[in-house]
C-alpha cells in the first residue's frame, strides 16, 4: 500500500527554500495554517494537490509516496 511521504514533502519544500505560506498560496488556502495541516497529517492531500506539489518540485509524483513495509511483509 503506498501511503504520502510527508517527510520527504518537507525535505523537498525546504530544499527549495519554500515557506508554508508558498505551498499553500500554491494549493489556494488563504493561509499557511491550510498547508501546514497537510504536511503534518492533520489533513489529507488530495490527488489534484499532490500533482501540484509534485509539478512544484520538479520530480515524479511516485517520489512523493513510500511503500509501508508493515503491510509489505503481510503479504
Amino acid at each position: 500500500m503506498k501511503k504520502v511521504n510527508l517527510e520527504k514533502i518537507k525535505a523537498h519544500r525546504k530544499a527549495n527554500e519554500l515557506s508554508l505560506e508558498d505551498m499553500s498560496k500554491l494549493l489556494g488556502y488563504e493561509s499557511a495554517n491550510g498547508y501546514y495541516y497537510l504536511e503534518t497529517g492533520r489533513g489529507k492531500f488530495t490527488a489534484e494537490a499532490l500533482a501540484k506539489v509534485a509539478d512544484r518540485f520538479g520530480v515524479p509524483i511516485d517520489e512523493l509516496f513510500f511503500v509501508d513495509d508493515i503491510t509489505e511483509m503481510a503479504n
